[in-house]
């Protein structure tokens, strides 16, 4: 974890931006696992294909075009409201409830935000499923931005209108370092949060971050253990103890 020196440089923030699967909670649930294989159903469907022909082209369209939703709309012409409503229906119950992450996000100063290339019904019930969905501030989905998934640079433009954000005062926590580096460019504090599995298995793109993603000048802080990492901004920030600690 980044010492105490280090994340007084966090202490002029108040905005604290959070993607979802995978920040939020841990990688090792594999919930993505679920909404993988739904999309590769909803694609064999919708394009009425074999479902291995299905699948690798699922996979081709999340390389090219940062998600196989825009794949999907920019190729074939698809409406995003079914696809999202098919592939984010999913059992929650792989998800942690985590009372000291609720605890230490509430504490935050300032606004917290959550913003996630996944639906804003998939935040919603990943917040809610998890009890932190009145830690949160606001919830940004892919349909905020017309569709258009990080890390286009037009999104983060479109969040920032839409929830009045400062780059210069906020901080943008993510698991993939490929969408931290336009948020850097703009000002925001950067961190990653890796997983401790080897995801080597899964391509290079959907890769939830390891520990050697740090070895970019766009990530300012990097933790595996993100209840720990926000504590220690607390300790900064607001030095008085949380509630019974």
């Amino acid at each position: 974890m980044a010492s105490d020196m280090v994340l007084e440089a966090l202490a002029g923030r108040d905005t604290w931006v959070f993607d979802l699967d995978n920040t939020l909670y841990p990688a090792e649930c594999d919930l993505f696992a679920e909404i993988d294989q739904r999309m590769t159903d909803f694609v064999a469907r919708f394009l009425r294909m074999e479902r291995g022909e299905a699948r690798a082209l699922q996979k081709r369209y999340y390389a090219e075009h940062g998600t196989t939703l825009r794949g999907m709309m920019t190729m074939h012409g698809m409406s995003p409201e079914d696809f999202l409503a098919h592939v984010h229906e999913i059992d929650l119950s792989p998800l942690p409830h985590l009372p000291d992450l609720c605890e230490v996000i509430a504490a935050l100063p300032g606004r917290k935000l959550v913003y996630t290339n996944g639906s804003r019904r998939h935040a919603e019930r990943v917040t809610d499923y998890m009890r932190l969905g009145a830690s949160f501030d606001g919830l940004f989905g892919i349909e905020d931005s017309d569709y258009t998934p990080k890390p286009t640079q037009s999104a983060y433009d479109a969040f920032c209108r839409h929830h009045d954000v400062d780059p210069a005062r906020a901080v943008f926590f993510e698991d993939l370092e490929r969408n931290l580096k336009p948020a850097h460019a703009m000002g925001f504090a950067t961190v990653l949060v890796h997983s401790k599995k080897d995801w080597s298995h899964e391509p290079v793109e959907a890769r939830p971050a390891g520990a050697d993603d740090v070895d970019h000048p766009h990530v300012d802080y990097l933790t595996d253990d993100l209840t720990g990492f926000l504590q220690g901004v607390l300790d900064v920030v607001r030095p008085e103890p949380l509630r019974g600690a």
